[in-house]
């Protein structure tokens, strides 16, 4: 890998560290902590949040129509999204296992913890829950692709890609034959994070 792109990655991985700190921040400000996973607000907080909740009724009665029309629309990628989910972690419980392909995580990719904000009602819950299994699972199956690229193409792209899968960067570079072929085997098994 060219040493000033090692660089950058180096400097991405402090600022990502920077970031998760400053989260921390912004949990210590409305006053939760992670443990285990799970959100634990303090009491007070639950309190003034139920003060915010929208009766569910008001919420669907005083609706956009165009939400209330496009809703079916919305909800039926959830079929699709239910098979993705199927196939994918079928594909990698078959086959990683036989490359030697180290599994992803499916739990690292789809959280689900909008469910203890008091100031949502119970379809804006069921909103929340639909749009983190829809944004997690994306990323998973991305993980699992970029893992099999990896594996089987490791070659990047002569164009710039707006968002390369985590594995990219291990990739030989467009049109490097000799790099291609002396580090196939050493790429192929490059799994650390």
């Amino acid at each position: 890998m060219n040493p000033k792109i090692g660089d950058i990655l180096e400097r991405m991985k402090s600022l990502e560290l920077e970031l998760e700190k400053e989260l921390e921040n912004t949990r210590q400000n409305f006053r939760y902590k992670l443990i285990d996973h799970k959100v634990r607000f303090e009491r007070d907080i639950l309190a003034q949040q139920k003060k915010f909740r929208a009766g569910l009724l008001k919420y669907i009665l005083f609706a956009r129509p165009v939400h209330l029309l496009t809703a079916p629309i919305i909800y039926a990628v959830a079929i699709p999204l239910v098979l993705l989910d199927l196939m994918v972690t079928l594909y990698q419980a078959i086959c990683f296992p036989l490359y030697g392909i180290p599994k992803v995580k499916r739990s690292d990719y789809l959280v689900f913890d909008r469910h203890h904000l008091a100031y949502l009602n119970l379809l804006e819950k069921l909103n929340c829950f639909y749009c983190s299994y829809a944004n997690g699972l994306i990323p998973y199956f991305a993980e699992i692709v970029g893992r099999t690229e990896q594996y089987w193409c490791p070659i990047k792209h002569a164009e710039r890609l707006r968002a390369p899968h985590s594995r990219y960067s291990l990739f030989s570079e467009y049109g490097d034959a000799e790099g291609f072929r002396r580090d196939i085997a050493k790429i192929r098994k490059d799994f650390e994070p």
